[in-house]
Order: C-alpha cells, then sequence, then structure tokens
C-alpha cells in the first residue's frame, strides 16, 4: 500500500488544522500559540512515524530478499550434500568399512604413513579356477566371480574383516587394524569368518550347478598371525590402505598348501583359536622366506558346532596310512570312499587257505622283503 493511502486520514487531519489555524478561528493568542505548538508536534510525529514506516518496508524488503538468497543457498547445500553423499557412497565401495569410516570421521589421516602392528591375515582362492574359467564365456565367467566374491565379502563384514583387496579370484583380508579386538579374539574371528565362508560355498552349489557350473567351486583358504606393516603405502597422488609383511607371505602360501575346501593356519593362529576350534595337526611347511619349517593346522570346525562322529577320520600304522574327512565329501564321494574301503578290507582279510595250517616243507628259508606301505586317502570335497 502507497504512503498516501495508508496516511490518508492523518495527512486530511492536519490540512484541517492548518486551515483552522490561518482562518484565524482562535480569539485568544494564547489558545492559538498552543494549538499551533500542538499541530507542529503532531506534524513532527507524523513525518518521524512515516519514515519509520518506509524504513520498516525497506527492511522488509531487505530481509525478504535475505530469506530468499538463504533458502537459494540452502537448496543449493542441500543438492551439494546429496551430491557428496553420492559420491561417497561410491568411494565407499573401493575402501573396507573401517577404513572408509576412519577416514571420513578423521581418525585417520590420508597421508603416507605406517605403523607395525599384531595382525591376522587371510588369504583365499578358488580351486581349479582357470579350469572352471575355460569351460565359460566372459559373461558367464564375470558373473559368477561377482557373485562369488560378494557372497564372500557379506560373511566377512559379518566378523568385522577388514578387505585388503581381490586379486582375480583371491581374496586378502586381516584382522586387527584399523580397529582391533585383541590378538586372540581378532585370530579367532577370522577363522570363524573362515569356516562359516567353507559352509556357505557349499550351500551355494546347487545354485552355481544350476547356472551351468559343471563342477562347484571350491576354495583354499590360508590363515596366519603375526606382526605387519599396515598403511597407506604408494605416492602422494596416488596410495593403497595395505599390509606387507612376513605374516602376508605365510598365510599365502598356506593358502596354496591348503586342500581344496579346507582351511590351513599357522601355529599361532592355532594357538589362539585351539580352546574353541577343533584343529589337526598337519606337519611343517617349508615357507620361502622363513628359515624353519612351520607347524601347520588343518581347521576341522568349532567344538560347538560338531556333531558327534563328526570329527575326520584319522589313523595311521607303519605300513598304512587312513585320513578321510566325512564332512567335506558329497554323497558321491563318499559311496566312492566306502566301496575303496570295501576292496581294501577284502584284500587284507585272511583267506581260508591261510587259516589252514600248512605243513612245514623244507624249502630254502628266504630273506623276507618289505611290501610297499598302503595308504588310503580318503578323497575330500574338492
Amino acid at each position: 500500500m502507497a504512503d498516501d493511502e495508508l496516511f490518508a486520514k492523518e495527512e486530511a487531519t492536519i490540512t484541517i488544522a492548518e486551515q483552522l489555524l490561518s482562518d484565524g478561528r482562535f480569539a485568544e493568542a494564547e489558545d492559538r500559540e498552543a494549538y499551533a505548538t500542538l499541530l507542529k508536534d503532531y506534524q513532527k510525529l507524523f513525518r518521524t512515524t512515516r519514515r519509520l514506516m518506509r524504513l520498516a518496508d525497506r527492511n522488509e524488503r531487505e530481509l525478504n530478499a535475505l530469506a530468499e538468497k538463504q533458502r537459494l543457498a540452502a537448496d543449493e547445500i542441500g543438492r551439494k550434500h546429496r551430491e557428496l553423499e553420492v559420491l561417497s557412497n561410491k568411494l565407499a565401495k573401493y575402501l573396507s568399512p573401517q577404513v572408509y569410516e576412519s577416514i571420513f570421521t578423521g581418525k585417520q589421516e590420508v597421508k603416507l604413513a605406517s605403523r607395525r602392528k599384531k595382525l591376522t591375515v587371510f588369504f583365499s582362492d578358488i580351486a581349479d579356477f582357470t579350469e572352471t574359467a575355460d569351460k565359460l564365456e566372459s559373461e558367464d565367467l564375470t558373473q559368477l566371480l561377482n557373485h562369488y566374491l560378494t557372497e564372500m565379502s557379506r560373511v566377512s563384514f559379518e566378523y568385522g574383516a577388514t578387505i585388503d583387496k581381490y586379486i582375480g579370484d583371491a581374496i586378502m583380508i586381516f584382522f586387527g587394524d584399523p580397529e582391533s579386538r585383541g590378538v586372540k579374539d581378532d585370530a579367532l574371528a577370522c577363522v570363524k569368518m573362515a569356516i562359516a565362508m567353507q559352509k556357505h560355498m557349499r550351500a551355494l552349489e546347487g545354485v552355481w550347478r544350476s547356472s551351468g557350473v559343471e563342477q562347484p567351486l571350491r576354495c583354499r583358504i590360508g590363515i596366519s598371525t603375526g606382526y605387519c606393516t599396515v598403511g597407506n603405502f604408494g605416492s602422494e597422488d596416488r596410495m593403497d590402505y595395505t599390509i606387507i609383511g612376513g605374516g602376508v607371505n605365510l598365510a599365502s602360501r598356506l593358502e596354496h598348501a591348503a586342500p581344496p575346501g579346507g582351511i590351513l593356519i599357522s601355529y599361532e593362529t592355532y594357538a589362539h583359536v585351539k580352546d574353541e576350534v577343533c584343529c589337526e595337526p598337519r606337519g611343517h611347511l617349508e615357507v620361502k622366506g622363513i628359515a624353519y619349517p612351520v607347524a601347520t593346522y588343518r581347521v576341522v570346525d568349532l567344538y560347538a558346532s560338531m556333531k558327534e562322529g563328526a570329527a575326520p577320520i584319522h589313523a595311521e600304522l607303519p605300513n598304512m596310512r587312513l585320513d578321510a574327512d566325512p564332512e567335506l565329501m558329497s554323497a558321491e564321494e563318499r559311496q566312492q570312499a566306502a566301496a575303496m574301503l570295501q576292496a581294501a578290507l577284502a584284500r587284507l582279510a585272511p583267506s581260508p587257505a591261510v587259516l589252514r595250517p600248512r605243513r612245514a616243507k623244507a624249502t630254502t628259508k628266504r630273506a623276507p622283503t618289505a611290501s610297499p606301505p598302503a595308504t588310503l586317502v580318503g578323497r575330500t570335497k574338492g
């Protein structure tokens, strides 16, 4: 509303008052002077009020403009925040959740730095993957590999693992950084994760068979516990958060030595988990870069999960060795193993002719010849 319309009544009042004063309506000079003073004060108040109103209008316009700028700025900040969130979610897929959180919360600086820590290191790969890859088209192979890595990663996140990297069909994982629950608990969590992975692999066999994979995928796993150097390695422009050291090399060697579908761990890992995990000694392993043979153990299962009679079958005599794990065998493999054992039993059982006493014959004594040892090895899943 314009000033003329807003103050029309006040202006009309002032005009009438001025007219009364100029017309000489006041006989007494004292009354005239008092009226003139009152009119002057009213005019002054009117001018001040109008000036304040104009100032208020101007301030309101400026505040409205400022509010609009703030709204636009808030919209822009919101848009930038959404873009940053989308970008952040994309970047998170290239980092382990723990590493991502430590960087974006400011717990860890993005600079070339490293430190020594005792970690439990995990390596796995798919047994006979090259043969499987040769039988599949590249699109099917890509889908299969991504499905495998997705399922294994999901299991690893459930146990708080830090995924270091994927190397083809191989996975490198470690426990103990950037967060640690203690060396013992880290080692136990890693072995529990490995057991869960192997069980999940067996659960996925039907899915992969139905997708055209003739032989079910089986992975080998190696785990070691020891001091490693962990941190950012590379250049100022491109760096990786990873680990290096003897523990990494040992875990990789253990993975190569593990049977398909099996888990092989070092002695130090075994020492941390033996109270809760059933393990079998597997002798010593010569590892390049380590001057002494490394004691190894094969993980069977958690004691809490083992059924009665589910432990591996192991027997050793001077001329015979039996080694079988029914839990890792398929139904077909169990049938084959049973047939082999029955055939061996038939050969080992003494015949009736052997049981009947024989007449002594005058023969020239010959020195006994040592027969080669018989080895019966139960074929495990893989």
